[in-house]
């Protein structure tokens, strides 16, 4: 072993990775070269899905709020040349199942929007939680077949639908970076009985903008995208780890993890780091 890195310099690299560094920034910051905390993140990103996947099951869940985070891959999808897209280049989507009751993320899905995307995403969310959970989405249409595909008729369902207005008013380039604006929420029941009043995604929404400021290949206008879809999937399991067993919430006072009774600590980096040691994967 005397060829790998130090403990000390992987939790030290994966302390930049999960506060939103890029792989370049971790390597000033670090002394350690690309190649070394790439290998980290390749061995690590799986070893994080691997417990988190053992842990996060029979989970009491009353409530869940479900969204989707965009990014890109290598290119966007409107620059894509015909045949690219088979490389895994363009679009790429992070689906994410939230519980507003105890902010852990129970499941996510990277791949593409899709209504086979959906399909995955909600059986892995069906299998992780007992009992009847109320289920709150946006208005995409690939969202119900799959969630009545995935628990049949054991789950009420109500979608968040947003009206947008016309794009912010002013340059051609504030038009073009500014969101429109939002000009009527109508709430629907689709599936069962939900509660009117506990119909929203506002807690996914803002923990995917924690996701968005801490994963440095989300940023947008930067060359910091992925490059390879594993590659992405695999940052996105070391934020969810970190997410959901070291960073305390400051609403619960505690990490998601312990409030949803998965945890009886925060976690410190070197026990995340540690789950190497556990799927006995030597990095360089």
């Amino acid at each position: 072993m005397s060829n790998v890195l130090s403990k000390e310099k992987r939790v030290q690299i994966v302390r930049c990775l999960v506060e939103g560094n890029s792989i370049r920034a971790t390597s000033r910051i670090t002394g350690c070269c690309k190649e070394a905390i790439m290998k980290l993140l390749c061995a690590l990103g799986p070893a994080c899905l691997a417990y988190q996947d053992k842990a996060l099951r029979e989970l009491p869940c009353k409530r869940i709020q479900a969204d989707e985070a965009w990014a890109f891959c290598f290119k966007k999808e409107g620059h894509l040349r015909p045949g690219e897209k088979a490389n895994g280049w363009g679009d790429v989507w992070t689906w994410t199942a939230l519980d507003p009751d105890t902010k852990l993320c129970v499941c996510w899905h990277v791949g593409l929007r899709e209504p086979s995307d959906a399909v995955v995403f909600m059986e892995n969310l069906a299998s992780r939680v007992l009992g009847r959970v109320q289920i709150s989405t946006d208005g995409l249409a690939v969202y119900q077949p799959a969630i009545e595909s995935a628990f049949g008729s054991e789950v009420d369902y109500g979608q968040v639908i947003k009206v947008f207005g016309t794009p912010f008013e002013g340059s051609r380039m504030e038009a073009r970076y500014s969101p429109a604006k939002c000009t009527d929420v109508r709430y629907e029941s689709l599936l069962g009985h939900p509660d009117p009043a506990a119909i929203c995604t506002s807690h996914n929404e803002r923990s995917n903008l924690t996701l968005r400021m801490q994963i440095r290949r989300f940023t947008r206008l930067t060359n910091a995208f992925s490059k390879k879809m594993e590659n992405h999937a695999y940052a996105v399991n070391l934020h969810m780890m970190n997410y959901n067993f070291c960073r305390v919430h400051q609403t619960i006072r505690c990490t998601p993890a312990m409030e949803a009774g998965v945890a009886d600590h925060v976690w410190e980096l070197s026990e995340v780091v540690s789950l190497l040691d556990q799927l006995q994967s030597p990095v360089g």
